[in-house]
């Protein structure tokens, strides 16, 4: 976790007139090395609507984080759409960049209509539980089919009882959180009443439920009285819960987040004066408290709220002998989120097909964004699960919680949000199982971006200690030539791979043997797969019910049929459009040059590109970095012989070649002749392994549009093909700049804007550019992104008019 976005504060507090000399601290020692070395993911994903038809496409954009920052863990997330039987329907490999990435899936028309799971994982996570998968499910309509999608409204509802750190002792007032669970739709107004067994007429509390999640009471028990709890909901149906057994002995911790301070009280009965308590306050498995206890008097203590951050704080008692003994769930300022909000100038026109613009104010600490503006009256996917709520709450629990988003939106219920942690317990860790040093089996560790396992045989025998050339053929980028050493079993590795779709390549046995190379096979084993789901598939709230033939679907389906045919046409038209452009298209030859050569990993709106094909670049030069020198501004060149480094705003540069990593020696070997266009790109970027200070990449002539061909011994050179990263479908934003507005006979689009990564321009504003369908009267628009120095987020959901 970043310095800059926890602070730390280790107060160590001596509560009592004599001093406590703890001699364990066994609790510490096991939650440092838990956060240390078992750093937890979590993962929110963006779609760009919150249902579906068969035969849409369905975008999303994912964020992973390591706690409450994104995720430098995982350089790759794995998405799978499972039916409501547990059938893997389709699966996505997509790259990550700081923990962001995006991709798609294409619906097929045949899908019935129901209830499917959007699942998502990195490689890390599978070495913890399934429970902190991202798993959310998602309807899919089909009007086709024989049974429709209705919400479940006649599910059985239950509730639960969780006292206030899980003690209920005799005369000490305490608070009881309710919760309700269900299959379907937990009632939406309910109300309770706790009484004495045997009394249910005389009420000793009652309260009205916050939300379809919670409630809460509090009363002061008297031993040998058992307790129950009466719960009904505005259509009459009641339940009867026992409340635990009231306890003649022991401690309850009392807690109160404000926006100041997290205060807390301990107060006790029947406990012996001499006895002794540690408290522990942790947040994302990161100690943040620490204060010791003797004698307990019901005193008020605080911690700061400003030495804290926006997240879970679990306080945890213990005893001499480090046994938990009471426990408690809060959050950190819960009205005082650490969120930024963009500044926006919009020009809004509501009339059908009308052309709008958002504008982000210029801010320099964002990279890039991502966007999304649906039509107001459709409902996305952030309204149920937010990127907030995922990366506060629900991310970090296994229990169906409704509408998490609802507790960081304006005018939040803060009481109820901390009933809902009353009721939760925190599961990333156990005390008693970290404390006895059973901790996780780490079996998968993640890999940089993608990795293939290789074996070359020649003559029936591994060719061990022997030289393979390589010469890839990477998708709208040529050729790459890479030579590979195997070991002394035949063995090689491929690593930090970042391409899209399939990579053929071409490979020969670098030997003097005929024999050896026409004999020569090289066999691949992907070092990434996707792991089987373990756990079963939560519940949804809808269920199906027989279709009545010749009934209407609902608006909402029904906008969204008439969608997939707009899109249909949209889609017919601008692929026509564009082959007739590409044909008569006179671009700008470096540019030309520069779509063929670079591959989509290997772009950016910060680069810089030199080309040697059609412009007299590099003439009399010797060195390639030494000929960048002086003509990219803050890259530094320094060499030492045949050695050389380059640096960009005091930090080192990546260096490949044909995209491949290569070093600075290597580079300073090739001659000038053989350069096709090189490229400068400054910051972060797709195909990077992690480095933020930018990338020289090399790009060699290999026929074609940029010269000479080398002989290569095409003609025994064997071929193969590698899967890499699934290639996203590209979302068609400002459709009426291509096509005529009138050709579209109904425009119904619920997604109007998409982009998962709207680039920041460093020196101007940013600008939303879309159309409106034919009725939309409002827009909901949806922004995201991080701070670069701090990862503090930046987050707008809101209704513009």
């Amino acid at each position: 976790m970043s310095s800059l976005f926890l602070k730390r504060i280790a107060l160590v507090l001596t509560l009592s007139a004599g001093c406590i000399s703890y001699a364990q601290d066994k609790a510490e020692k096991a939650i440092q090395k838990f956060e240390q070395e078992y750093p937890q993911e979590k993962i929110h994903l963006l779609l760009n609507k919150d249902h579906y038809v068969a035969g849409e496409n369905l975008w999303f954009k994912s964020f992973v984080f390591d706690g409450y920052n994104r995720s430098n863990i995982s350089t790759s997330l794995f998405v799978e759409l499972y039916d409501n039987n547990k059938k893997l329907i389709d699966k996505k490999m997509v790259p990550l960049l700081k923990g962001e990435g995006s991709g798609s899936f294409s619906l097929a028309n045949t899908l019935q209509e129901d209830v499917y799971f959007i699942r998502a994982y990195t490689t890390w996570m599978t070495n913890f539980s399934d429970d902190f998968n991202y798993l959310q499910p998602i309807s899919i309509y089909n009007p086709a089919s024989l049974k429709k999608l209705q919400p479940n409204t006649e599910a059985i509802w239950s509730a639960t009882v969780h006292p206030e750190s899980g003690t209920f002792v005799d005369g000490i007032p305490t608070k009881f959180a309710v919760r309700l669970q269900s299959k379907g739709v937990t009632p939406s107004e309910w109300s309770g009443s706790v009484v004495e067994t045997g009394k249910p007429d005389v009420a000793i509390a009652q309260f009205k439920g916050f939300d379809q999640n919670v409630g809460s009471f509090g009363i002061t028990p008297v031993a040998g009285k058992q307790y129950q709890l009466i719960v009904e909901d505005k259509a009459g149906k009641t339940l009867i819960v026992d409340l635990p057994q009231v306890a003649t002995s022991g401690l309850s911790l009392h807690v109160e987040s404000t926006d100041t301070a997290v205060k807390y009280s301990l107060t006790s009965k029947n406990i012996a004066e001499d006895q002794s308590y540690k408290i522990l306050g942790t947040i994302n498995n990161q100690m943040v408290y620490r204060a010791e206890i003797k004698k307990m008097s019901g005193k008020t203590f605080s911690i700061p709220a400003d030495k804290l951050i926006n997240g879970i704080l679990q306080l945890t008692v213990f005893d001499a002998n480090e046994n938990v003994v009471a426990q408690r769930l809060c959050f950190v300022q819960p009205n005082v989120l650490n969120i930024k909000k963009p500044v926006l100038a919009n020009a809004i026109n509501t009339s059908s097909r009308s052309k709008n613009s958002i504008t982000i104010a210029n801010n320099t600490h964002y990279n890039s964004y991502s966007a999304l503006v649906i039509d107001a009256e459709d409902s996305s996917s952030e309204e149920e699960n937010s990127l907030l709520s995922s990366l506060w709450i629900s991310g970090d629990f296994s229990s169906h919680i409704f509408k998490p988003a609802q507790y960081f939106v304006e005018n939040n219920n803060s009481e109820a949000l901390d009933a809902l942690l009353i009721s939760e317990k925190y599961k990333r860790f156990e005390w008693k199982n970290i404390i006895s040093g059973n901790y996780p089996l780490i079996k998968n560790k993640p890999q940089s971006y993608i990795s293939y396992k290789g074996k070359v045989m020649s003559q029936g025998k591994p060719a061990a200690n022997s030289e393979l050339n390589l010469i890839f053929k990477m998708p709208e980028a040529g050729m790459k030539f890479n030579l590979i050493k195997t070991d002394s079993n035949g063995l090689f590795s491929l690593n930090n791979l970042a391409f899209e779709d399939t990579m053929k390549f071409s490979y020969q046995l670098n030997s003097k043997d005929k024999a050896a190379i026409s004999s020569t096979q090289v066999y691949f084993q992907p070092d990434f797969s996707f792991v089987p789901l373990r756990k079963d598939l939560p519940y949804s709230r809808m269920i199906l019910t027989d279709r009545i033939q010749g009934e209407e679907v609902t608006e909402k389906v029904a906008k969204s049929v008439a969608n997939l045919t707009s899109e249909k046409f949209i889609n017919e038209k601008i692929t026509d459009i564009e082959e007739v452009k590409i044909k008569g298209d006179r671009r700008n030859k470096t540019q030309k040059l520069n779509e063929a050569l670079s591959s989509p990993l290997f772009k950016s709106a910060n680069e810089m590109v030199f080309d040697f094909v059609n412009d007299n670049n590099g003439a009399g030069a010797i060195n390639i970095l030494q000929w960048l020198q002086g003509r990219v501004p803050g890259l530094q060149i320094s060499s030492q012989g045949i050695n050389a480094t380059a640096t960009m705003r005091g930090g080192p540069v990546e260096l490949f070649l044909d995209e491949m990593r290569a070093d600075a020696s290597l580079i300073s070997s090739i001659s000038v002749s053989d350069v096709a266009m090189i490229k400068v790109i400054r910051g972060m970027f797709s195909g990077s392994s992690g480095g933020g200070n930018g990338a020289i990449i090399i790009y060699t002539r290999r026929g074609g549009i940029t010269g000479s061909v080398p002989d290569n011994g095409s003609k025994i050179l064997k071929d193969m093909t590698l899967k890499g990263y699934d290639k996203e479908e590209p979302f068609k934003n400002e459709i009426y700049n291509d096509i005529d507005a009138q050709s579209l006979s109904k425009d119904s689009r619920s997604t109007l804007y998409w982009n998962p990564y709207l680039p920041n321009q460093p020196k101007e504003s940013t600008k939303i550019n879309f159309y409106n369908n034919d009725d939309a009267k409002s827009f909901k628009v949806i922004i995201i992104g991080f701070d670069e120095e701090t990862d503090t987020p930046l987050y707008f959901n809101d209704i513009l008019k």
